[in-house]
């Protein structure tokens, strides 16, 4: 792969799409690649003499084997046209090593027998993940391909004869604005303390499991699962809370209370109110649930309460990364 470099510098803009100089195995090689990048970024020619300066200017000319060894690299590839396949069969090396390194330290982690077994789990997929997460993806696509794709998404909601495509929120003019909540769509509530940020939230999830009879995983922080049902319960019932709460009900709210409960209790709605929970917990859970029912709706009330072991030190940081990872559930 260096040596293809080294002989075409084009060959340098689709290596770097795939590969980071930590995924080559050899202290040299790694070496070599960073030199490799620091030329091509300056615009500048990439062959055995230009790398040699500019590793030696980088004191790593030493670590890369000298000038015979960059004069070997540039031999041993006759041509430059499958750049692409060499890169990522050392990419493909790379992220087996990495999972070698990560199971290693899973089994460490589980002879250690310390700490609960549903933590353990959950840093254990973590890490995995963390691996899965540096996959070789393409990063473009012809326009072409995309455009057969978006006439059969366009053709699937033709067929369907409604103005609402997405998950409804039960709210006419938002769907009316949204179409309804798309996949892979991430929607934040963003309000001053007190505004109803967690009854509309509620409202919405009410609304997808019961009434339109779609899973719905909702993880609250703040609130108990109970709180949560006895919201659901005067919402459906249309009694208000506070007479719920002081028990200061009328003949005519206890009934409606009861039949509210009974429609409640079959749908699809998931509550799960375990504090300071993870992102990673909350993945691990709602890919498990997603297997039993496929999950149309996932609520976190809120996104403050939550915690990322990776930005212990940032608070700003670690509501970043939170952010990110719940996008790409």
């Amino acid at each position: 792969m260096l040596g293809a470099v080294l002989i075409d510098n084009h060959a340098i803009n689709a290596a770097v799409e795939i590969l980071h100089p930590d995924d080559f195995y050899r202290a040299a090689h790694t070496a070599i690649f960073e030199g490799m990048i620091s030329l091509s970024d300056r615009r500048e020619p990439i062959d055995v003499i230009t790398l040699s300066h500019q590793l030696r200017s980088m004191g790593l000319l030493d670590n890369a084997g000298g000038m015979e060894y960059l004069g070997h690299l540039a031999t041993v590839v006759p041509s430059s046209a499958n750049i692409a396949y060499y890169a990522k069969v050392v990419k493909e090396k790379s992220l087996k090593r990495k999972v070698i390194h990560e199971a290693s330290g899973i089994i460490q982690q589980a002879f250690d027998d310390s700490g609960e077994v549903e933590e353990f789990l959950d840093q254990v997929e973590q890490r995995i993940l963390g691996v899965a997460d540096v996959r070789i993806n393409p990063t473009f696509h012809k326009v072409g391909d995309i455009v057969q794709d978006s006439i059969k998404l366009i053709e699937k909601l033709y067929d369907l004869k409604e103005p609402i495509t997405g998950v409804p929120s039960g709210f006419m003019k938002l769907d009316e604005m949204t179409a309804g909540f798309q996949p892979s769509d991430l929607i934040i509530l963003a309000a001053r303390p007190s505004m109803g940020k967690t009854a509309f939230a509620l409202n919405i999830s009410q609304f997808v499991g019961l009434h339109k009879r779609k899973a719905c995983a909702i993880f609250s922080l703040e609130m108990s699962k109970e709180q949560l049902v006895l919201r659901m319960l005067c919402s459906e019932a249309q009694v208000t809370n506070s007479k719920v709460r002081t028990g200061n009900l009328n003949e005519r709210d206890f009934p409606k209370l009861v039949d509210a409960a009974s429609r409640i209790a079959d749908a699809p709605i998931f509550i799960d109110d375990s504090p300071a929970l993870t992102i990673g917990e909350l993945r691990a859970k709602c890919r498990r649930l997603n297997k039993d029912h496929p999950l149309s709706l996932i609520v976190v009330d809120y996104l403050q309460l939550m915690r990322s072991p990776a930005y212990q030190s940032s608070r700003e940081q670690e509501i970043s990364d939170i952010s990110r990872s719940l996008k790409a559930l």
